[in-house]
């Protein structure tokens, strides 16, 4: 799968083949899955695999992954090249190893071995795979669609997302899996100012470029407001019971004060404070023509994370207040609001639970929220059971690789991700 370049970002320069390859090396690779599952194809690169239950009513299990990778930097030093998916001391390396093929891999291997053993779901089981999650294409969305329009509102959706993790906090110890139950939002938008230009030797007060670069100076961290959503305080509650020195005072402090939580964490910096508030990140400055002419027009693009309960809207609605400035213009390229919050009290998460239980014995399951964007946006808009795991342990190094240097995993971790799925199936209930 790792030798196929399905590289969505280079489709003008690489073209659909990899892509079409990548579809007929699944049906060598899976034969029992293509025998006993109804296949359908939507657009170029969605997938939809559906497991009929005989005589099921309930609602649906639906299995998500993506098989299209980020570009590699060909000057990078990977230790081996990216596209051999060299096995080497227990792993395989390659891009998209762990984003997101490897998690593809474990669902597909635990649906034909059980197809092999004979075993029947009691719901109906649907495999959605998309070939263009990283460029934000429309695969996942149409296949999306494409229940919502038959009527088919899936009992649970999990998508990639969290992973099992080693000490996930200070003081704490031991395994977590980190279980997104929400999913931050995404925003770009353009900070615009225009002026007349001219000569640089005599300037205005304030040039376009100037304006541009105090609204940006302006969208300091503290923008948006730091508030916990309700798994913040669930997981320091379940974290508490595993930490030691200042964490066992701490944890069951900030787990009964959700503001106190939220400030704390936002003081923290880092992966913390994205947990509890909407991220600025501007990424790109443009504007004028030569060293010495003023420029005419100036803009900043600005990638924003939106906390929980934020829209793309009460976003903008933020930025215009904070940056104060009428003549800075505010343009969205793209976004989508942050998901709901789907309950870490449910069923649903009591099943990923157990199937850890499975699959990684030691670790406890925690909610968490999901920084980044991933496919299962285009369900919880009327799935309310929408989680994100990827059933194999990832420590900080390796979740560094993904989209970097080096992505693998490793053999190991593939085995226990096919455990997980096929617990998962095999217990859910009728």
């Amino acid at each position: 799968m790792i030798q196929l370049p399905t590289v969505s970002a280079e489709l003008e320069q690489r073209g659909n083949e990899p892509f079409e390859q990548f579809i007929v090396l699944l049906e060598e690779l899976y034969p029992l899955v293509h025998t006993h599952l109804e296949r359908e194809r939507t657009g170029d690169f969605g997938l939809l695999f559906r497991w009929e239950a005989p005589g099921a009513v309930g609602d649906p299990l639906v299995l998500m992954a993506h098989y299209d990778v980020v570009p590699v930097d060909e000057t990078d030093p990977w230790t081996y090249p990216p596209f051999t998916g060299t096995i080497a001391d227990g792993w395989v390396f390659g891009r998209g190893a762990l984003d997101d093929k490897g998690p593809m891999v474990v669902v597909l291997d635990a649906v034909e071995n059980l197809l092999a053993a004979g075993f029947m779901p009691t719901r109906d089981v649907y495999l959605s795979f998309g070939g263009n999650e990283e460029t934000f294409g429309n695969a996942a969305r149409e296949i999306s669609d494409l229940l919502q329009e038959r009527g088919i509102t899936p009992w649970m959706v999990l998508d990639e997302g969290g992973a099992v993790t080693s000490a996930p906090l200070p003081f704490v110890t031991g395994d977590a899996a980190m279980v997104g139950v929400g999913e931050k939002g995404i925003a770009s938008v353009r900070l615009t100012a225009r002026s007349e230009g001219g000569h640089a030797s005599v300037p205005p007060p304030l040039t376009a470029v100037g304006r541009v670069a105090k609204a940006v100076t302006a969208l300091t961290p503290g923008t948006f407001r730091a508030k916990a959503p309700k798994a913040i305080p669930r997981m320091l509650g379940l974290f508490s019971r595993r930490a030691s020195g200042a964490g066992k005072v701490l944890y069951p402090v900030l787990a009964r004060w959700p503001w106190l939580n939220a400030r704390v964490f936002a003081l923290l910096g880092g992966e913390a404070a994205a947990m509890v508030r909407t991220t600025i990140a501007p990424t790109r400055l443009d504007g004028g023509t030569a060293n010495n002419v003023l420029a005419s027009q100036a803009s900043a693009t600005v990638n924003l994370r939106l906390a929980l309960g934020e829209t793309v809207q009460s976003t903008v609605d933020t930025l215009r207040r904070r940056i104060a400035d009428p003549d800075i213009t505010i343009e969205v390229l793209e976004g989508n609001d942050a998901s709901p919050e789907s309950p870490s009290d449910a069923p649903q998460f009591a099943l990923i639970a157990d199937a850890v239980h499975a699959s990684h014995p030691a670790a406890i399951t925690v909610p968490y929220v999901t920084m980044a964007a991933t496919d299962s946006r285009y369900f919880h808009r009327y799935c309310a059971h929408t989680y994100r795991f990827a059933p194999l342990m990832m420590s900080a190094e390796l979740r560094a690789t993904i989209h970097g240097i080096d992505e693998r995993v490793a053999i190991d971790e593939l085995h226990r991700g096919e455990l997980f799925h096929r617990a998962l199936i095999e217990s859910m209930p009728a």
